[in-house]
């Protein structure tokens, strides 16, 4: 069975495609802003493209979006091995090197880019390509993140006038928030497991390009709190005490 995008507005995709070119900017604008580290910088962006386009090639395909009660699930093929990169920088000594020296100003300036994510899916639930619990209108408010990340970025590491404590608080906060609406994306995809909004799946993630989303945008948003916090809990981190 094919689950096939209904038919949503032409700038949707553009807006999309957009948001994820904004997206790997600056996650390399703070990867080039590592002192000594500038070659892997490029090397790791060049891996986030290529992840991206095998990604892009198996969802034209139809991988994704074909047989999709198949067992085990298909979609963690696309998930995980981001996630187990991260995991071999933090589980290693030149990866955890190479995350204590990340400039958290420009990690945190990442996510501005969920503002126009979120409404990149309510558009997305208005075409009933996702359900609306998956939105600002439902449950979903990672979009306070994206609203509040330029002045945690302005007076928490350029003017150092926040406490790590509130900075901590703010990264675990926005953490969580990434966090329910990706539980609430899986709970909500076409598959034998599916949990939530039976009449109105989400389809949208298993099509292209909003295949990027799961696979490229939400790793790299996820990285930079992970490291935020790492670092915010090292003594030697330069902000307001």
């Amino acid at each position: 069975m094919q689950h096939l995008l209904p038919d949503l507005p032409t700038y949707l995709p553009v807006v999309f495609g957009l948001t994820t070119l904004l997206t790997l900017g600056l996650f390399y604008l703070a990867l080039s802003r590592t002192p000594g580290y500038e070659k892997q910088a490029r090397w790791i962006l060049l891996g986030v493209l290529a992840w991206g386009g095998i990604q892009s090639i198996l969802t034209l395909n139809g991988f994704y979006n074909t047989n999709v009660d198949a067992l085990p699930p298909k979609f963690p093929i696309g998930v995980i091995p981001p996630l187990l990169f991260m995991g071999v920088l933090f589980a290693t000594n030149w990866g955890r090197r190479f995350l204590d020296a990340l400039p958290l100003k420009e990690l945190t300036w990442i996510s501005v880019i969920r503002i126009p994510v979120e409404f990149v899916l309510y558009w997305l639930a208005l075409g009933e390509a996702i359900p609306e619990i998956m939105t600002f209108a439902g449950r979903n408010f990672d979009i306070i993140a994206g609203i509040t990340a330029p002045l945690v970025a302005y007076f928490g590491y350029q003017k150092g006038q926040m406490s790590k404590g509130l900075l901590i608080a703010w990264n675990v906060l926005c953490l969580g928030l990434l966090l329910t609406i990706v539980s609430l994306a899986v709970l909500a995809l076409p598959t034998s497991f599916q949990q939530i909004a039976m009449d109105s799946p989400n389809v949208a993630v298993i099509n292209f390009p909003y295949i990027w989303l799961p696979v490229v945008i939400v790793p790299i948003v996820m990285f930079t709190h992970f490291v935020s916090l790492r670092q915010l809990t090292r003594k030697e981190v330069p902000v307001a005490a």
